[in-house]
């Protein structure tokens, strides 16, 4: 089932993303899809700061990965480089562990994600607007929208 909800600031963006962070337990994956622009770093970096990580988290564009300590870890990945490389980072070991992961451009590994997941699109609507729509696959991720729609 699809969610969406629309925010109109990066204040908004930001209570959106600090909620879902405050749901998550640890081990999930998120995939953000959206164009250049779109937020995907903005609401990571919100995501990563309601996790109660302090440092200053930016897009992984040339390094794929980057990883934060905080109340959870977060691994968050910018995979748009690898798009037709067939490149095995460990997929595994780093989407099974207890940290939340965070996939930019997931539909380049689409064959590596887990099955369970929660996909988000992220559209513009206007200089500051922007349409958030979430679809959980599984039971777990299906929960944790519920919270966050409530």
């Amino acid at each position: 089932m699809n969610h969406t909800i629309d925010v109109q600031s990066q204040a908004e963006t930001a209570r959106l993303a600090e909620k879902l962070a405050s749901l998550l337990e640890g081990g999930e994956v998120i995939t953000l899809e959206g164009d250049l622009g779109a937020g995907k770093t903005t609401f990571t970096q919100a995501l990563a700061k309601g996790l109660g990580i302090k440092r200053t988290v930016s897009s992984p564009t040339f390094t794929i990965l980057k990883q934060y300590e905080g109340r959870l870890p977060l691994n968050h990945f910018d995979v748009y480089r690898l798009a037709d490389s067939g490149e095995d980072l460990g997929w595994d070991e780093l989407f099974y562990g207890n940290a939340v992961s965070v996939v930019e451009w997931a539909q380049y590994i689409e064959e590596e994600l887990p099955e369970e997941r929660l996909d988000i699109q992220i559209r513009r609507l206007d200089e500051e607007g922007r349409r958030f729509s979430f679809v959980p696959h599984g039971l777990r991720y299906e929960s944790v929208m519920k919270e966050l729609m409530r």
